[in-house]
């Protein structure tokens, strides 16, 4: 990998990351259309880290008072029915889906799942997800409505994230509005649940980083910054955006660049293995 490709491709994880259109799908496919090499599972979580950091600095307060309130709660009873001391637990509990089945199938995760059809199909598929989770979804539930079975239920949401061009934040967004939680609820959760899995797989992948045909450590480094920084403003815009705006842009920018990729590979001008 180049520096140049370390750069787009930091920009384009920064971008796309928590936005519900699949950062995994935009790198495999810009990587092709320029003709590079396909940048690797292990790249892709390295780069998150970037993305992961922006969130943790942007939410630093929520986090720092969950994190807080949670650990005081293990000693102290008057605590443990507070938002913030469930939220610990929640997203504790959220997190075991994805962890049990991105190990298990990691080997799959990082080869046969990286496949342009199969990106292109779960584009398509899980836009109409969001769509009609977005359009039929009650809205009425904040944060403190969440309980046990919905963390869990929010985690399997994030495990399809797995499959690249599912969208971690698509699929977990669209598991809350179907559970009824209003888009800011949806959108502020699967932002902190994701925390955990994202820097686990990061620093996990981060050991095959320079070892074999993948990215060196330095243009690596370099793409995760750059995800890190327009990451940041990508989370400021999104939070503003969908307090008083619904998911439909994205719906229909999914399901066009889920048909596009189609008739690219149809036609040629992209493959895949």
């Amino acid at each position: 990998m180049t520096w140049f490709e370390a750069v787009i491709l930091g920009l384009v994880q920064g971008l796309t990351e928590f936005l519900p259109i699949s950062s995994s799908a935009h790198l495999l496919v810009v990587s092709q259309l320029f003709g590079w090499e396909d940048p690797g599972a292990a790249f892709t979580a390295v780069s998150q880290i970037g993305t992961e950091t922006a969130v943790i600095i942007y939410f630093r307060k929520d986090i720092g008072r969950i994190i807080s309130t949670w650990t005081r709660s293990l000693t102290n009873a008057d605590l443990r029915s507070t938002i913030d001391a469930r939220m610990g637990w929640y997203v504790i509990i959220g997190t075991i889906p994805i962890g049990l089945l991105g190990f298990t199938f990691r080997h799959q995760i990082e080869t046969v799942a990286r496949n342009l059809w199969l990106v292109a199909i779960m584009l398509i598929v899980f836009g109409i997800v969001l769509g009609l989770a977005d359009r039929l979804g009650r809205k009425q539930k904040t944060l403190d409505s969440l309980n046990a079975r919905d963390g869990i239920l929010y985690g399997f949401g994030q495990a399809l994230a797995l499959i690249p061009g599912v969208s971690r934040s698509g699929a977990t967004i669209s598991m809350g509005l179907t559970l009824g939680y209003n888009r800011e609820a949806a959108t502020r959760y699967a932002f902190l649940l994701a925390i955990p899995a994202v820097l686990a797989s990061g620093f996990f992948e981060a050991l095959q980083i320079g070892d074999g045909p993948g990215p060196e450590w330095g243009p690596t480094i370099i793409a995760t910054i750059i995800a890190f920084i327009v990451g940041y403003a990508v989370i400021s815009w999104l939070i503003r955006y969908i307090s008083s705006n619904s998911y439909l842009p994205f719906v229909i920018y999914r399901l066009g660049l889920g048909s596009l990729i189609l008739v690219l590979l149809g036609t040629g001008v992209l493959t895949t293995t």
